[in-house]
C-alpha cells in the first residue's frame, strides 16, 4: 500500500487485549498514514512497536481541548 493521500482520515479498530487480534488491513493503513491518533500513546506504541510501524502518534480522547482539534483538523488540510 502506498502513502496514502493528505486529508483523509481514516477510522482503524485496533485490538483491546490481545494485539494479535489486529487485521492485516488496519496494519497496512496504520503504516501508511501521516499521524496516528489515539486515546492512549502508551499502548498504542506497544502496538506500533510489534508491527514496526514508524509513524508518529498523538493523544486524543474526550479530554482533549478544542485547540487539539483544530491542530487536527489543520494537519488534514
Amino acid at each position: 500500500m502506498e502513502n496514502l493521500e493528505k486529508g483523509i482520515l481514516y477510522v482503524v479498530a485496533t485490538p483491546i487485549g490481545n494485539m494479535g487480534d489486529i487485521t492485516l488491513r488496519a496494519i497496512e493503513t496504520l503504516k501508511t498514514v501521516n499521524l496516528i491518533l489515539c486515546e492512549d500513546t502508551r499502548v498504542t506504541r506497544k502496538l506500533l512497536d510489534r508491527y514496526e510501524i514508524k509513524v508518529s502518534a498523538m493523544s486524543y480522547h474526550q479530554h482533549s481541548k478544542i485547540a487539539k482539534v483544530d491542530e487536527i483538523i489543520e494537519r488534514l488540510k
